[in-house]
C-alpha cells in the first residue's frame, strides 16, 4: 500500500463514516428530488456469532459494497463497509466518472483492442461490440455506478440463460438492451431465475449446491478486493432461495405431475422488431463488466 493509501484509512477511521454516508446520499437525494422510502442505505451483517465479522451496505440504486478487513466486532464491521461504499460514492461524483463521448470513443477503441474486433462494427447493433457500444450510448451522461447497476441486470440474464433464449426466440439485440436499460431489478426478474435454477436441480440433483458454493467463493474474493457486489450478492440470494424452495416440505407440482412450473423469459414487450442474428448473442455483459471492474479495482487501489 502506498502512503496516501494508509493516510486516507486513518482518516476515514477518524470519522463518523456511517453518518457521513447517511448523510452523503440524503442530499444527494434532495438534490436529484429523488427522495423515496426505498432509496435508503441499508446494512446486513453476517449472522455468524464469531468473528471475523461481515457486513454489507447497499446503497440507493442497487450497489453493494462490503468491509474487506477482518473485523473483531459487528460495529467495526459496520464502519469499514460504510468506508468503502462513501469512498466510491463520493469518487463516483467526479466529472471522469460520467459516460460521456470522449469515454465512448475511449471505450470502443479498448474493447476493439482487446478482442481483435474492428470499430466499424460499432455501428451495426447485432455484432457484440455494436451491442456494446448501443449499451454505453443509451447510458450517456450517467455516472460509473449507476452505469454498472445496469450491467449487474444484464449479468444476471446472462449467468441465468435468458438471454440465450432471447435469442432462440429471434428478439434483436437492440431491443433486448433497450428493453432491459429501462427495467430495475426486481421480485418477478428474480422469482423467474429462482424457477429456472429449481428446473435444473430437478433435472441435475446436486447442482444448486455446487453453484451456491461457487457463488460464495465469488462474493468472498470479490469482497476481499473491495470490490462492487450487487452481482454476486443477488447470485447467491437466487441460488440460495432456489436451493430452500426445492427441498421444501411445501412442492408445489404443476399439472403434469411435475414438481415446478417452468416460466420462460417473456420478450413480448419487444418481439414487434425481430432481428434474427443466429450466430451470436447479446453482448457478453461479463466481457464489458469485467472492463468497468477493472478500472474500478485500479481507481481503489489509489484511493483506499
Amino acid at each position: 500500500m502506498s502512503a496516501p493509501h494508509l493516510q486516507d484509512d486513518q482518516v476515514f477511521k477518524d470519522l463518523n463514516v456511517v453518518a457521513m454516508l447517511h448523510q452523503f446520499w440524503e442530499q444527494k437525494q434532495v438534490k436529484e428530488a429523488s427522495v423515496h422510502p426505498e432509496n435508503l442505505v441499508v446494512y446486513e451483517s453476517s449472522t455468524s456469532p464469531v468473528p471475523p465479522f461481515i457486513c454489507y451496505v447497499t446503497l440507493p440504486g442497487g450497489s453493494c459494497f462490503g468491509n474487506f478487513q477482518n473485523c473483531y466486532t459487528k460495529a467495526e464491521a459496520r464502519r469499514d463497509a460504510a468506508r468503502i461504499a462513501l469512498m466510491n460514492s463520493m469518487f463516483n461524483e467526479l466529472p471522469s466518472r460520467r459516460i460521456t463521448p470522449d469515454f465512448i470513443k475511449r471505450s470502443l477503441e479498448e474493447t476493439v483492442a482487446t478482442t481483435n474486433g474492428c470499430i466499424e462494427e460499432a455501428s451495426d447493433p447485432s455484432t457484440s461490440i455494436g451491442a456494446y457500444c448501443l449499451m454505453l450510448e443509451s447510458n450517456a451522461g450517467k455516472t460509473m455506478l449507476e452505469f454498472q447497476e445496469i450491467m449487474t441486470m444484464f449479468q444476471l440474464l446472462h449467468w441465468n440463460g435468458s438471454l440465450k433464449a432471447f435469442r432462440e426466440r429471434r428478439c434483436s439485440r437492440q431491443n433486448v438492451i433497450n428493453y432491459y436499460s429501462q427495467h430495475r431489478l426486481d421480485e418477478c426478474t428474480r422469482s423467474h431465475m429462482v424457477l429456472d435454477w429449481m428446473m435444473r436441480e430437478q433435472q441435475a440433483p446436486g447442482l444448486l449446491s455446487q453453484q451456491l458454493q461457487v457463488a460464495l467463493h465469488e462474493m468472498e474474493q470479490a469482497r476481499r478486493s473491495g470490490r462492487e457486489l450487487r452481482f454476486y450478492k443477488e447470485k447467491k440470494e437466487i441460488l440460495s432461495i432456489a436451493l430452500n424452495q426445492a427441498y421444501s416440505e411445501q412442492l408445489e407440482f404443476g399439472p403434469n405431475g411435475d414438481r415446478w412450473s417452468h416460466v420462460e423469459p417473456n420478450p413480448d414487450c419487444f418481439r414487434h422488431n425481430r432481428q434474427p442474428s443466429p450466430e451470436s448473442s447479446l453482448t457478453d455483459p461479463t466481457e464489458s463488466y469485467e472492463f468497468y471492474s477493472q478500472e474500478n479495482i485500479n481507481d481503489r487501489e489509489s484511493l483506499g
